[in-house]
């Protein structure tokens, strides 16, 4: 159970809120494409689950910790509160002496295969997670994000922008218990979408629709801004042309 108690003067009353877990699921439960299940096992070192609050993304996370285990992975889960639901062969770390940085030193000294941060709010947390992985542990961090390019932006700012395809390789997207969305990041140098002259090639983060590989969003910097672009469906660049010819 997570108990939380709230009373005066935070509070303008004692309230007392007990959640329970009501699911406790295993991968098999979810409806995973072959490629998917292909990529979790063999390839998904840097992996974000995301969704809105009591979507699911917990009950996932736990599902894929107990998956790695279950192929004789070492896996370990920074948490606060533990309350993550998995197997007692899963050792459940809190903040050590408050701190989440010593829980990470911590963590590179045991070297799991992978580790699972439920769950990432604040700036420390992003950089305890990013320097894990840059440090070659398999990591899964849990944010809310009420759309998957949101779970993403969270670490700009944080993270540099040409690093973020080696922290984050694979992103979750979690709604009403269901995965709804899967994306992949890469880095190209390219001219970027909506701009022409070759003079403004530079880095660009692409991410991809998982599973037919289209190209959705394309950050990149412009001066001193990270800029975040929506790349437009082909039927959609056209209807826009066409109405705005109309238009004129």
């Amino acid at each position: 159970f997570r108990i939380a108690i709230a009373r005066p003067p935070f509070s303008d009353g004692i309230e007392i809120t007990i959640v329970r877990p009501i699911l406790k699921a295993s991968l098999e439960d979810y409806v995973l494409s072959k490629k998917l299940k292909q990529r979790l096992i063999e390839r998904a070192e840097g992996i974000i689950i995301c969704g809105s609050p009591g979507s699911g993304k917990s009950t996932f996370a736990a599902a894929l910790a107990e998956m790695f285990m279950k192929r004789d992975k070492i896996v370990k889960t920074i948490e606060s509160p533990r309350d993550l639901q998995v197997a007692d062969e899963i050792t459940q770390y809190a903040a050590l002496d408050g701190s989440f940085e010593k829980t990470g030193d911590l963590l590179l000294l045991v070297r799991p295969d992978y580790s699972i941060y439920d769950e990432l709010r604040k700036t420390n947390h992003f950089k305890v997670f990013s320097d894990l992985r840059l440090s070659g542990i398999g990591m899964v961090g849990v944010v809310h994000a009420t759309r998957p390019i949101e779970a993403i932006q969270r670490f700009i700012g944080r993270v540099d922008l040409g690093m973020l395809p080696q922290v984050i390789d694979t992103v979750i997207f979690i709604k009403e218990g269901e995965i709804k969305k899967v994306l992949e990041l890469r880095l190209r140098v390219k001219i970027p979408y909506g701009m022409r002259d070759r003079d403004l090639a530079r880095p660009v983060v692409q991410v991809m629709d998982f599973e037919n590989g289209k190209v959705e969003w394309e950050l990149y910097k412009f001066g001193d801004e990270t800029v975040s672009v929506e790349i437009e469906s082909n039927q959609h660049f056209k209807e826009r042309k066409k109405h705005k010819r109309r238009f004129n």
